[in-house]
């Protein structure tokens, strides 16, 4: 598709609950114009039309026939696309989730890059983080493709803390049975888990404590310690209480806006087949979430 001026056109959306505010759309229509491409990223929430997961097969069957290059995928849906889609991505069937979806050819095809787009921040963030024994807080979504990433990067063991403490042990269980060695365990409490072992090298903040509308710390911040990185998932604000609470300890920190930024990188490769300017849009994305907060 082209637009009347000749510069190839793509119409992407997101589909999900409550994301009005999803800075998604602005990155990728951003990117695209820096890159002489004309994207058009339309929001479908799913709180305005008052629909539920059950609108999936109408919406995806609609952006197929209007011909879209593809859709992002957030709560409450990521789960609920998988049997709608013709083929998964090795990461997305390991996941269980899909978060991107590219329509081509007539196939559409999920993928997820919330792990991958974790990993690229702390990497960029923090690449010397001593991977010996990671915390992982939150077995949500978010958490879960954390957990496989965390995995993929080798580290040599991973504790994971749920509110839900099965929910914990079920997820430790299906990493166990994915990847080789035995390295997710599941703990109690964040206290057990920063403690045993010998003590974590990591934490991961996987929840949504901390965000604007639920202020707060997920733990007790006397736990931090200097030998601690922190990495935190949150980004409205960017500034969390953890991350401020990380930072007096002495811990090195990767704020939750590497992951927002590296998912939308990912997501970018995918639906136009261009190599974004990870730089530029990590910019963009800065400056609009310090407008949101000034």
């Amino acid at each position: 598709m082209h637009a009347p001026d000749g510069r190839p056109k793509l119409l992407v959306g997101l589909v999900g609950a409550g994301i009005q505010r999803s800075l998604t759309p602005a990155m990728q229509e951003a990117e695209a114009a820096a890159q002489g491409l004309r994207l058009h990223y339309q929001l479908i929430d799913l709180d305005t039309t008052r629909q539920g997961v059950e609108a999936l097969p109408m919406l995806l069957g609609a952006a197929r026939t209007m011909g879209f290059a593809g859709l992002n995928i957030t709560y409450p849906c990521k789960q609920a696309v998988l049997p709608l889609l013709d083929e998964l991505s090795d990461e997305a069937r390991a996941m269980g989730a899909v978060n991107t979806v590219v329509l081509a050819g007539g196939k559409a095809i999920g993928h997820n890059t919330d792990g991958s787009g974790w990993r690229w921040g702390l990497e960029r963030t923090l690449p010397a983080a001593d991977l010996s024994r990671v915390v992982l807080l939150g077995a949500g979504g978010a958490g879960s493709a954390i957990a496989h990433a965390v995995l993929r990067m080798q580290a040599q063991a991973l504790v994971i803390v749920d509110a839900d403490p099965a929910r914990a042990a079920e997820a430790a269980e299906r990493l166990n049975v994915l990847y080789p060695g035995c390295r997710a365990s599941h703990a109690a409490t964040a206290a057990a888990a920063l403690a045993a072992g010998g003590g974590a090298t990591g934490l991961i903040h996987a929840t949504p404590t901390g965000m604007d509308k639920l202020p707060g710390l997920p733990l007790d911040a006397a736990l931090l310690r200097p030998q601690l990185w922190v990495s935190e998932i949150v980004y409205f604000p960017l500034q969390t209480a953890l991350l401020k609470a990380a930072r007096a300890a002495g811990c090195t920190v990767c704020d939750g806006g590497t992951m927002a930024v590296g998912q939308a990188v990912g997501a970018f490769r995918l639906f136009t087949g261009r190599e974004p300017d990870v730089q530029r849009m990590d910019a963009h994305f800065r400056s609009m979430v310090a407008q949101r907060t000034s």
